[in-house]
């Protein structure tokens, strides 16, 4: 697998985290109950995205209506691993996508300011089929991260980039089992 397409993320020996948006009326009851709850929908695809910023791009900073809330969902790397060992990449066969229970998508890093960059962040999308596993197996915790977001966004505008840099999750190479690699790696060869 190239530089290019690396997974990078905030990891552990047990967990990996990956990031979510949300409204405060799906985000607040996620936080107390330490889990998903409703008005979370069980009934569609849900996309989690280890680099925090992409998903500071996708959430202008948590700004965006309906992504209001930025979630740090630590998860365990046993659901990682199983949910990428049943992913097909969006651009692949219809059909296949059709039936996949998990989606990759592969899209270009961003840097604080929202540029895109030369290497790529992988999006995972688990779908309505696996979304309760998702929940009540692989997240080991929830943590609201919107205070940090918004210091650092506010840091940014400010012209500090340093200071912001601060508040960034600390990110670095996830390392895949081989037959993962080659099943990611393939959705981008």
């Amino acid at each position: 697998m190239t530089s290019q397409y690396q997974v990078r993320a905030d990891h552990d020996a047990r967990t990996i985290v990956v990031y979510q948006a949300y409204a405060p009326a799906v985000a607040d009851p996620a936080l107390r109950a330490g889990r998903f709850v409703e008005p979370f929908s069980f009934h569609r695809m849900t996309w989690i995205k280890p680099s925090f910023m992409w998903l500071m791009h996708r959430s202008n900073w948590a700004r965006k209506p309906g992504q209001e809330r930025v979630l740090a969902v630590r998860m365990t790397r046993e659901g990682w691993e199983e949910a990428l060992s049943r992913a097909v990449l969006t651009t692949a066969d219809p059909a296949a996508v059709a039936r996949a229970a998990v989606h990759v998508q592969w899209d270009p890093e961003r840097s604080p300011r929202g540029t895109a960059l030369n290497h790529y962040s992988i999006q995972v999308g688990i779908g309505r089929h696996l979304i309760r596993t998702f929940n009540d197996d692989w997240i080991v915790s929830l943590t609201d991260l919107t205070p940090q977001v918004r210091k650092a966004a506010s840091l940014l505008q400010a012209g500090q980039a340093a200071k912001a840099r601060r508040l960034f999750p600390a990110e670095r190479v996830y390392p895949l089992p081989p037959a993962l690699e080659d099943r990611v790696s393939r959705a981008v060869g």
